[in-house]
């Protein structure tokens, strides 16, 4: 009677598919201009809609590959790019070049000095200009380089990777914010022995205000590793009869390295 009327009618969804003009379950037939219950497509128990699945707002990735990465997770190409990048004190604000590194990232010796000084941070490597040429002379003397390889070489590293202004000491707070990539790169370098060069280097390394005169002479260890303290050639180069201490301190640190291989 309603389809009569014009006025459209929909039935209850069938059971089981039937044809537009056959009977429904229960026997009756749809009267002539009712209008068919919407097509329902079935789906196995459980499925979610693709609209139901879509959550509201920006759809978060959860790749392993876009995860931010430690700095005690990093290989040597991020941690370059971390240090390069970092901002974390105010020493990035008068630097020219950070000054990460230089040397075999294999090496079995690893140098550590202070800060980088004027000459590094223009040229962005270590210990250049006369302490630089004074340290590859130490470092040759017992048969060590820089430019070597394994046994031979050595990786070299400051504590800051960014210059002080003016040459000022390295400030407590500075140190912190730079010590997770130094402990990084020698976790990558995984060196048999450290040559720590200079005060403070040494009392970072060690965490001490004992004077480099009262730790020489004795194996000390960071992260596990032996270390060696000795005077920074800059130092050397403005005390002359020092020289003959670094020498020993060199003549201690091959001695232990030999019985040690």
């Amino acid at each position: 009677m309603l389809a009569e009327m014009g006025v459209p009618v929909w039935w209850p969804e069938p059971a089981a598919p039937a044809a537009d003009d056959g009977p429904d379950p229960a026997g009756a037939t749809r009267p002539p201009g009712a209008v068919p219950p919407p097509a329902r497509t079935s789906s196995p128990q459980g499925a979610v809609s693709a609209v139901d699945a879509q959550p509201p707002g920006p759809v978060v990735h959860t790749d392993e590959a876009r995860r931010p990465v430690g700095v005690d997770g990093m290989d040597w190409t991020q941690l370059r790019a971390a240090v390069e990048g970092c901002q974390a004190c105010g020493l990035c604000r008068g630097r020219r070049n950070t000054v990460f590194g230089v040397g075999d990232t294999g090496a079995r010796w690893m140098v550590i000095g202070e800060a980088p000084g004027e000459r590094e941070d223009l040229q962005g490597e270590p210990f250049v200009g006369p302490a630089g040429r004074l340290l590859d002379n130490m470092l040759r003397s017992i048969g060590v380089s820089r430019e070597g390889e394994g046994a031979s070489g050595a990786y070299v590293a400051n504590v800051l990777k960014c210059r002080p202004p003016a040459n000022r000491n390295p400030q407590p707070e500075e140190v912190v914010q730079c010590e997770p990539f130094l402990k990084r790169q020698v976790a990558l370098v995984q060196p048999r022995l450290i040559l720590a060069m200079g005060r403070f280097a040494v009392q970072s390394l060690l965490r001490t205000t004992e004077p480099i005169g009262r730790l020489r002479g004795r194996i000390h260890h960071y992260e596990g590793v032996p270390v060696v303290v000795t005077y920074h050639p800059a130092y050397l180069l403005r005390n002359l009869p020092d020289k003959a201490k670094a020498w020993a301190d060199l003549c201690l640190a091959r001695e232990w390295f030999d019985r040690g291989s």
